[in-house]
């Protein structure tokens, strides 16, 4: 099955602004694709770029997106690691372009196969709770929140942190006396402590009760978190500081995280996200599905890959509920509450809406 043309669009979604330790963005900054073939039907892929986090921005994804496509053309649409291997061999990094290359290959195979993708990959559904996530603010507003997402049925709370240790812990100590005992609450530092300040936070931390806290330092620190492991009653979860399987083997290996979170922006799309999966599980490693700001396309895809990876117990699947102020999706995903499902259509079961399309930028090679 031969590709014929990709067609590459500008798919900024316009959004509530929203703040992490590492910057604020008040819109997402996505790519969509359709990576045509001879077989008459395409591909879907969409990718969210984050450049405070993976380095990526909206028009570096779209340039080399032009170029991936020419390398792509007439090539065989079925050969998943061949097509993935010319991209390595092309460029290094830009993982989060890759991850829409990586996610239309897989829409292709699964509709060439008749299947919805979680078959394809071997899955099976399973019910998948998300939890929802408190960007960072004042400590009494982000306790209000909290409170807003209990009254609408939340369970779990994902609250960013990493601006001010000390203003940290007051933002926790609030939301847990606003919230009460019953709600879950993991914290995500975005990088944004020192190693001192890791530890003041943690050890504070360790009473409100905390499931987990992801990257509480940056990546040139990784070789501290052996230590903090040591110091910190709150497991630690490596998200920025595990970008491929080989990443995942080092912090492993070194005893530097109780868990992973998997973003296909960081992995370059599913083919890279189950070895780090497999290896995670091999290890008796828990992982976590997360996310940049993708609209329910991408998510639809994260939503098979969960059901096809039993090693994913925690899900952070809430991208399209953090102020996405316009839906371009058709089909896909759905929310019942904050539990995610979806039919059973072919392949990824997602598409972009015409009308939305229609106003986007737009390239074809």
């Amino acid at each position: 099955m031969l590709i014929t043309h990709i067609a590459i669009y500008r798919f900024s979604i316009p959004m509530v602004p929203f703040t992490i330790a590492t910057g604020t963005m008040d819109h997402a900054q996505n790519v969509f694709i359709r990576v045509h073939t001879d077989a008459g039907f395409y591909g879907v892929g969409e990718c969210s770029a984050f450049p405070m986090i993976v380095g990526e921005t909206q028009d570096t994804c779209l340039l080399m997106a032009r170029e991936f496509a020419k390398l792509w053309k007439g090539k065989n649409a079925l050969d998943i690691p061949a097509r993935l291997q010319q991209l390595h061999d092309f460029t290094a990094g830009n993982t989060t372009i890759k991850s829409a290359f990586d996610m239309a290959l897989y829409d292709i195979a699964a509709k060439n196969a008749g299947l919805p993708l979680y078959k394809f990959l071997g899955g099976q559904k399973r019910e998948v709770e998300t939890d929802i996530t408190i960007g960072i603010d004042k400590p009494e507003v982000m306790a209000q929140k909290a409170m807003e997402f209990k009254q609408l049925g939340a369970a779990i709370l994902k609250v960013k942190l990493g601006k001010n240790a000390a203003e940290d812990i007051e933002r926790i100590k609030q939301i847990r006396d606003a919230v009460g005992d019953e709600m879950k609450i993991r914290v995500d530092a975005n990088q944004g402590w020192s190693f001192d300040d890791a530890v003041f936070a943690l050890q504070a931390l360790g009473k409100y009760d905390i499931e987990f806290c992801e990257q509480p330092m940056r990546t040139w620190y990784d070789d501290k978190l052996p230590k903090l492991m040591k110091l910190s009653p709150v497991k630690i979860m490596g998200d920025e500081s595990i970008y491929n399987h080989h990443d995942a083997r080092k912090q492993i290996e070194s005893g530097s995280c109780h868990y992973i979170n998997i973003k296909l922006a960081k992995s370059g799309g599913m083919f890279e996200a189950k070895q780090i999966h497999d290896l995670a599980a091999q290890k008796g490693i828990s992982c976590m599905m997360g996310g940049m700001l993708e609209s329910r396309i991408a998510l639809s895809a994260k939503l098979h890959f969960v059901y096809a990876s039993p090693n994913i117990k925690f899900y952070d699947m809430d991208t399209c509920m953090l102020g996405h102020k316009v839906d371009p999706c058709v089909g896909g995903v759905t929310y019942d509450g904050y539990f995610l499902t979806i039919n059973d259509a072919p392949g990824i079961g997602a598409d972009a809406g015409e009308g939305f399309l229609k106003n986007c930028e737009k390239f074809s090679i």
